[in-house]
């Protein structure tokens, strides 16, 4: 209920922000750690995927690409997400979550969400996203523009692990 909440929330926010961004950005967005997202004291793995959820959907409305995908029918799936957690974040702790997309190719676009307290990193999730219109896969050049071609080794590495699970 609290990623619920929290979506609405960002919604909210990220409609009245103020600032021009496209899909080439680096967008922050802050949420307030709340013992809803906690187990003793520090996040809970599951919700740094929460907040993670609330980053895409600030991104997408800041960037305006929310729009275009809804005029056009086209809605985005998670196709893969791996989390690298380097410290923890505790409880009523005010968190930045830093998204960019970091690559993209005909098929997928990379997100990186950088979570920070202060100036210091303590995450980060990278997502590989699908948009989707029906069962055809629409390609994020076409609905995003220019967006970053190189595809770094971990990203590479990211992947043949997965065809490996398959």
């Amino acid at each position: 209920m609290s990623g619920l909440i929290r979506n609405l929330f960002t919604l909210i926010w990220a409609l009245f922000a103020r600032g021009r961004f496209d899909a080439q950005s680096r967008v922050s967005c802050y949420f307030l750690v709340t013992p809803f997202d906690c187990g003793a004291s520090v996040l809970k793995s599951d919700k740094y995927l929460q907040l993670v959820e609330s980053a895409q959907v600030d991104f997408l409305i800041k960037t305006k690409l929310i729009g275009k995908l809804m005029r056009s029918s086209i809605h985005f799936v998670n196709a893969s997400q791996l989390v690298k957690f380097m410290r923890p974040i505790r409880m009523f702790r005010r968190v930045r979550v830093e998204t960019s997309i970091i690559y993209a190719d005909e098929k997928c676009a990379y997100f990186s969400h950088a979570l920070f307290l202060q100036n210091q990193q303590h995450g980060e999730v990278l997502v590989k996203m699908k948009f989707k219109r029906g069962s055809v896969t629409i390609s994020p050049i076409e609905i995003a523009g220019n967006l970053p071609s190189v595809k770094h080794e971990h990203l590479r590495a990211w992947d043949q692990t997965l065809e490996a699970m398959q």
